[in-house]
């Protein structure tokens, strides 16, 4: 009797798995890149390696987080429009609130956690001995989803170029 449910069990957890992987497939495929300005991080762990915690800049305009209280936690999550400047830099427009988007705005979801807005990637490992390259990093690369979602691609610097080893544009 517990052998198939073990098995129905693994065949569950694989699944959602295999879900959750083709899901971040398809969004470093077909999302759309978006730079997010980085604000000062600091690229030193010990304990972890070599890697850069990144806070992007747009967390902190947002204010979303400021807004939670103890007695509204469903508004921990949700998604902020933001619009591409000709560089393909992310601007803030505005929190979402339902209203249709306008061309050229995408839609990032956001989590609030500890009062702090993240994104989503908000680390950046990269190779021992290479931190002098992400050093430069003014920009985390994000593929988004038109549902919001998305997936670190990379760090670029201050001309918008990628450092170190970044997946084709």
């Amino acid at each position: 009797m517990n052998r198939p449910l073990i098995a129905l069990g693994l065949a569950l957890i694989l699944g959602v798995m295999g879900w959750q992987i083709a899901a971040k497939e398809r969004t470093l495929a077909d999302g759309t890149r978006a730079l997010f300005e980085l604000a000062p991080v600091d690229p030193r762990s010990l304990m972890q390696g070599d890697y850069m915690v990144l806070t992007y800049a747009i967390s902190r305009e947002s204010k979303a987080c400021d807004r939670l209280t103890y007695d509204a936690p469903e508004q921990a999550d949700g998604r902020l429009v933001v619009a591409l400047d000709g560089d393909g830099v992310a601007r803030l427009v505005r929190i979402d609130d339902g209203r249709p988007l306008a061309a050229g705005e995408l839609p990032i979801r956001y989590r609030c956690r500890r009062g702090r807005l993240r994104l989503g990637a908000e680390s950046y490992f990269f190779e021992e001995g290479t931190a002098a390259i992400y050093e430069e990093a003014r920009y985390g690369g994000l593929r988004v989803a038109p549902d919001g979602n998305s997936v670190l691609i990379g760090l670029y610097d201050a001309d918008r170029a990628p450092l170190g080893v970044t997946p084709a544009d």
